[in-house]
């Protein structure tokens, strides 16, 4: 299977796209006007230590003073007067820090309009299944992991990669890494390169500096492939290429020979149709080869998938079409929830079967379909109603959220009122206006449909009211008013 990663870069957005054979199957975008700077580290100095606060601000370089309480100050770093654990307590700011003091703290809260960023020196590095602990011996494990044989097996695995420079979380995504994917080590080797460094820099650095920057899209969607498959890494930002085949030389060199710097002549999400596949991911139908179809339906409390069989009359009989068309439907089912990033609660409606043993191919096929998906998910099978039930883990907003917004139109709804209902509502209007206030006649404003609607189709009920409430209305066409949006203006 080929498998590719596409990396376009322009000075306000970064998009990738994973595509596996030709196709694509997972969209990334990450705006720069929206990039925060939770999750750096700096190199800081105290600036002023405040008693009565319990609390100290923080230099870090930036234009606002950074916010240092005494609760996230934790026994093992440099800051802390008093060293063992069971001695430490956070009570007394003027014991933990002083004024001038150099210090390192990790950013947990961006800047606030007047105030600045919140710190602790209580630093993480997240990987891809991994956690790392500068200065912990402790191994922990995500409380979403709830197997207590598989806890006590990653506990087991992970407790070996323990030593000196810290200990570990086990994250969620970990569960069910076989230990012979190397996956879990290959992480565990890549935090200790990155702490080493940050230690590094601590040492070589003025104080007001930055160690370590949380990744960029592009850094992480790379550090996040560590130990997959992946053929080929192409980014179409020469800049962008340069930085990253430092970053992966230096942390990930199992993907530094597969880094290339696209040079092509079309755009580089022109390759595989991604820009128009990304398009066709936000609409709610979905075609499928046979002539069958999805509807995709995303909603506040969950995802709902309908099947049809559309123009699929297949070759056999009705029993056999149907099976057919659910069984190619698992495979577009399962691309969709990457594509989309759908998560949460996701209910399925196949195409009702009589045959048992077609429901649980169908089931088998979905669940091998999201065996490739890097999100955990959880089938249920067929309900009493014949809906399959599933979740899906949520990792980040879905594709339709990050590019799309609500219509100003239908609110929404994704309904708008049709013509004539909108010409009854206005109607309606005219009189309850008319009865509130004295007017000699009324202009209607709406839009260009809705008013040729009232003086064509709706001229005979416009002239009946007119009789009606003894004035006259005109109706006057105003492009800038949606389809539902009128004003009644009394002369």
């Amino acid at each position: 299977m080929s498998v590719e990663l596409l990396v376009n870069v322009t000075p306000s957005e970064t998009r990738v796209a994973l595509v596996e054979n030709g196709l694509l199957q997972e969209v990334h975008v990450e705006r720069q006007a929206k990039r925060g700077i939770v999750g750096n580290i700096y190199k800081g100095k105290i600036s002023r230590v405040l008693p009565g606060m319990q609390a100290a601000f923080v230099d870090i370089g930036m234009d606002k003073a950074a916010f240092l309480h005494a609760s996230d100050i934790v026994p093992h770093t440099e800051c802390v007067a008093i060293k063992e654990k069971e001695q430490f307590q956070a009570g007394n700011i003027a014991e933990l820090v002083r004024q001038g003091q150099d210090i390192m703290v990790q950013v947990v809260k961006d800047p606030l309009g007047t105030k600045g960023a919140r710190l602790t020196t209580d630093i993480t590095l997240p990987s891809r299944y991994l956690v790392f602990m500068p200065g912990s011996a402790h191994v922990g494990v995500s409380q979403r992991i709830e197997s207590e044989a598989e806890r006590e097996r990653l506990k087991r695995t992970v407790a070996g990669y323990v030593d000196e420079l810290g200990g570990y979380i086990i994250r969620t995504a970990a569960e069910g890494v076989g230990e012979q994917e190397l996956e879990l080590e290959q992480d565990a080797a890549f935090l200790k390169r990155l702490w080493r460094k940050i230690l590094e820099r601590k040492q070589k650095y003025p104080p007001c500096k930055i160690l370590y920057e949380d990744p960029s899209l592009a850094f992480r969607v790379v550090r996040d492939f560590v130990g997959a498959e992946l053929d080929k890494i192409r980014v179409d930002s020469r800049q962008s290429f340069d930085q990253l085949k430092r970053f992966t030389e230096e942390y990930v060199p199992e993907l530094a020979n597969k880094l290339e710097y696209y040079t092509g002549e079309s755009p580089i999400f022109d390759l595989y149709d991604v820009e128009n596949e990304i398009q066709r991911a936000l609409e709610r139908k979905v075609e499928l080869k046979s002539g069958g179809y999805l509807i995709i339906d995303q909603t506040e409390a969950m995802t709902t998938v309908d099947i049809n069989t559309g123009a699929f009359v297949g070759h056999r009989n009705l029993e056999e079409t149907i099976f057919n068309t659910n069984v190619e439907a698992t495979a577009a089912i399962a691309r969709h929830l990457r594509l989309r990033n759908l998560g949460g609660i996701i209910i399925i409606d196949f195409i009702d079967m009589q045959s048992e043993d077609h429901r649980r191919r169908v089931l088998h096929s979905l669940e091998l379909a999201l065996a490739k998906d890097r999100a955990k998910t959880n089938v249920n099978g067929f309900s009493q109603l014949g809906l399959v039930e599933m979740t899906r883990k949520r990792t980040r907003e879905s594709l339709e959220h990050v590019l799309c917004a609500e219509c100003p139109e239908c609110k929404g709804r994704g309904r708008v009122k049709t013509v004539e209902s909108v010409c009854f509502e206005i109607l309606r209007e005219i009189i309850r206006v008319n009865r509130a206030y004295d007017a000699d006649q009324f202009t209607v404003y709406a839009a260009p449909s809705v008013a040729d609607y009232l003086r064509g189709e709706e001229s005979h009920s416009l002239a009946e009211l007119e009789v009606f409430i003894g004035k006259q209305v005109r109706v006057v066409s105003e492009p800038l008013c949606g389809q539902e949006q009128f004003d009644v203006v009394m002369m």
